[in-house]
């Protein structure tokens, strides 16, 4: 989805848990929360607020 980075909710070295929320960015004027998919450790952030992002692309790398 396009749009723009919010807030970032986790930082490296955290251990997130399957569907916490680790990013939130704004896309057609509405909060959409960014969920961890699985389990792990948050190795790397690859987006800062008030980032554009585009469909598709990586925003981190959970391991």
């Amino acid at each position: 989805m396009v749009g723009k980075i919010l807030k970032i909710e986790k930082q490296v070295g955290e251990h997130v848990d399957e569907d916490d929320v680790v990013i939130v960015m704004e896309a057609m004027k509405m909060e959409i929360p960014v969920v961890a998919p699985a389990g792990g450790t948050v190795k790397e952030i690859k987006v800062a607020p008030g980032q554009a992002v585009e469909a598709e692309q990586v925003l981190a790398v959970i391991e």
